[in-house]
């Protein structure tokens, strides 16, 4: 997925995964997924996808500030 956040791509394709969190099974309607990634340029992203009766009902990308990722990583690993 892309997605250009104020002037910013951010592609899952082209960026390093660094952690990846599943809540759920696949199929499941309030199953999610969210998977931090870093881009080159050492920005932060997290993507998610879910069922629709979950948190994210539909595939986004939302940008994280370093300390927000740390955070992010803190509460998930």
């Amino acid at each position: 997925m892309k997605k250009i956040i104020c002037k910013v791509e951010y592609d899952t394709e082209a960026a390093e995964v660094v952690l990846k969190k599943v809540n759920g099974n696949f199929g499941d309607a309030d199953g999610y997924e969210e998977t931090l990634y870093k881009t080159a340029n050492g920005k932060f992203f997290l993507y998610t996808n879910g069922g629709a009766d979950s948190k994210y009902p539909t595939e986004d990308i939302k940008r994280m500030s370093p300390a927000k990722a740390d955070e992010w990583l803190a509460a998930n690993a």
